[in-house]
């Protein structure tokens, strides 16, 4: 039992999710068709009473064989000794003259010979391994690769443990129960070792020497805490199951076999039990609210603790049929989770040599979610095994719940698929939409084309979505014996229906089609259509966002977008006029502008945004008072605002230095003596007029 917290929230996420709704729902229906099905004749006319009836008498007859089952358990107890003592003589019989000795002498031959042959392996062995380990890992593959090549050599070194051991236990001259004794004791040994290098390929720490071949994220403590409980607990398992067969072949009665092993079941539980408690923190309590995660934590201990007692009390009780539905119902959850972890840390991306993480492909989505299919398919064949169906009986039978029963596992298999469909197609577009983000020192026309990849995968992955979700509801649906073509004939008259009451919603949509495929904006551009202008925020299928530059943003429908006038392609013509006064050397004017357009192009931060320097066009009109001159120059789009004002800036300040001057209206009141009462007396008339012409007005 693994992380007693989460094993107990896991669950409530299950029946969140429609496709693991599914999985619960079939594994009820699996668990009602259980032993009780198969035990009981269907009749030919069943009604609600026949069933109630048959209900009624399978619970008494799984009652009554509870109840024998105590009874001989119970007297089992009493006669143990002796059925132990018996055992032991019957091994004592069968050793004969050579004696228990010759046997255990026999036995360690068996030993160091399988360890010898094992050595030697991994001395031939160890020059390639350690080549192998130098090499440094480049690409997600070659971490499998090495991994998979670890598995193989450990895989051959026990194999080749097996063999000397098998050869020299073959070669022993037995009798007949004590080399399948023997045998027992070697198989549960080669299984003990075979989980083991399992648990040791699992659980390396991320913190280690083989920290790039980490399954899991787990520090060097954590690790080893897994791998000697979770060994502890099977080698337990091991040997008890090796005991109970020895002794089965010596002529221990199946009573007292069944009372041994439920005792022996005792100590896996004590073990379980230990690995609860006893487990690392997943992650420290914060400052924040240390009492509530202690607490949240110790009810998840206890309640895993309660569970691990009911599977043995389940388990001793034979109501196989709730052991095993309990046994896959909480145990799949847990198994896909540390799926998950793992396929997302041995499929993370390797970070290159500057340090920047490569995209991850979309082979750890397919990785987790085929390991995710795979393990639901196997908890399904687990519950089967477990209960003993055949799955051909079901098949031929044609009963309303078989047939919701067959119907339920072909939409999971529906449902499996198209989940690992939308997860690879959200994988690529998660990818394409990553490596689409401009970064620094892109072209203009990788830029433009990464934009367009940005406006419209999103959009494809919607439909892609929707198209995804629709049919697999329809076929799922016909795999539950739902007549779908009603259905989909209702959808084309519901469809034309709605189409002529929203033909506004059916033109924003078509509209917004041809707008993508005219390219006529992308997401990031600035634009303006009508009275609304803005720049480019996102996307829907009728309508687009467009984020004014002083805050506000437009969400308008693509039936009445318009004409767009886009802002943001390809260049932009910075035109400026200025007006100099009619003293002002007009060439020497030229010279500075033209000098300062060369400084702007060699600008590190400006420069590369020009495209052609700035430069003077020429006098452009002769005004009242002054002389007004033009300026030109091309820059790419959206950065004409700032090399404009900076452009301004060193032209005010050259044509201060060189004497150059702008011109600005003024008033001269020029005369001689003789005139200057009258234009005195001119004034003032025109301030006493000034109040009554207002007036008049």
């Amino acid at each position: 039992m693994v992380a007693a917290v989460d094993q107990t929230m896991e669950i409530m996420p299950l029946l969140r999710q429609p496709l693991r709704l599914l999985i619960v729902v079939l594994l009820s229906f699996l668990a009602l068709a259980g032993p009780a099905s198969a035990q009981t004749t269907p009749a030919t006319a069943a009604g609600t009473g026949a069933e109630a009836e048959q209900s009624s008498r399978f619970f008494a007859t799984r009652l009554a064989e509870m109840r024998e089952h105590a009874q001989h358990l119970a007297q089992a107890v009493p006669a143990m000794p002796e059925n132990l003592q018996r055992a032991a003589a019957a091994f004592r019989a069968a050793a004969g003259d050579a004696g228990a000795g010759r046997i255990a002498l026999g036995a360690l031959a068996c030993l160091v010979a399988g360890g010898v042959l094992e050595w030697i392996f991994r001395r031939v062995t160890a020059g390639m391994r350690a080549r192998r380990r130098s090499q440094p890992l480049r690409r997600v593959a070659e971490r499998l690769t090495r991994i998979g090549i670890d598995a193989v050599f450990e895989t051959l070194a026990l194999g080749v443990f097996a063999i000397g051991a098998m050869v020299v236990l073959l070669g022993q001259e037995w009798p007949g129960p004590i080399h399948e004794a023997g045998v027992s004791f070697l198989v549960a040994l080669l299984g003990l070792r075979l989980v083991l290098l399992v648990l040791g390929l699992l659980l390396r720490p991320a913190d280690g020497p083989d920290r790039d071949l980490a399954a899991f994220d787990l520090d060097t403590t954590t690790a080893r805490f897994w791998y000697r409980h979770l060994g502890s607990f099977v080698g337990w398992f091991a040997v008890g199951w090796a005991v109970i067969a020895a002794l089965r072949v010596h002529g221990m009665p199946r009573a007292g076999l069944e009372l041994l092993a439920y005792i022996l079941g005792i100590g896996l539980v004590a073990i379980a039990i230990a690995i609860i408690w006893r487990q690392p923190a997943a992650a420290p309590a914060t400052a924040e609210m240390p009492a509530d995660g202690a607490s949240g934590r110790n009810a998840g201990r206890w309640l895993a603790s309660v569970a691990a007692v009911a599977f043995w009390l389940l388990w001793a009780a034979t109501a196989m049929t709730l052991f095993w539905f309990l046994t896959v119902a909480i145990g799949l959850p847990i198994a896909i989770r540390a799926a998950r972890r793992a396929a997302r840390h041995v499929m993370r991306p390797i970070e290159g040599d500057d340090g920047s993480p490569v995209v991850t492909s979309v082979a750890a989505i397919f990785v987790e979610q085929g390991l995710r299919a795979a393990l639901i398919v196997g908890g399904i064949w687990v519950l089967l095994w477990g209960w003993g169906l055949d799955v051909g009986s079901l098949a031929e039978r044609e009963t309303a719940f078989t047939r919701l029963l067959r119907g339920s596992m072909h939409a999971l298999i529906i449902l499996l698929v198209a989940d690992l469909a939308w997860s690879l197609i959200k994988a690529l577009a998660d990818n394409a939409l990553t490596n689409a983000q401009v970064l620094a020192g892109t072209d203009a026309e990788e830029t433009r084309r990464r934009a367009r990849v940005r406006t419209l995968l999103p959009i494809g992955r919607n439909i892609a979505f929707i198209v995804l979700v629709v049919m697999a509801g329809l076929m799922a649906l016909a795999a539950l014996g739902v007549e779908i073509a009603p259905l989909i004939a209702s959808a084309g008259v519901v469809g034309v229906a709605v189409g002529f009451g929203a033909q506004t919603v059916v033109r924003d949509m078509i509209s917004g089609m041809f707008y993508m495929l005219d390219d006529a904006f992308r997401v990031g551009e600035y634009i303006q259509s009508g009275s609304y202008k803005g720049t480019v925020e996102s996307f829907s299928l009728r309508s687009v966002k467009l984020r004014h530059q002083r805050g506000p943003l437009f969400t308008i429908p693509f039936g009445v977008l318009g004409a767009v006038q886009n802002m943001s392609r390809d260049w932009v013509i910075v035109k400026d006029q200025i007006g100099i006064t009619y003293d002002s050397d007009v060439d020497k004017a030229k010279k500075i502008i033209k000098q300062i357009g060369l400084e702007l192009a060699k600008d590190p931060d400006l420069g590369p945004n020009i495209l052609q320097p700035l430069k003077l066009q020429g006098i452009e009109q002769f005004g009242e008072y002054s002389i007004n001159i033009r300026m030109k120059m091309m820059t790419k789009p959206g950065e004409q605002f700032v090399i404009r004002r900076k452009a301004n800036a060193m032209i005010k300040k050259a044509f201060d230095e060189n004497g150059i001057h702008f011109a600005f209206p003024t008033v001269q009141l020029a005369g001689g003596s003789d005139n200057s009462g009258s234009a005195a007396a001119t004034i003032a008339a025109q301030q006493v007029l000034k109040p009554k012409t207002e007036a008049a007005q």
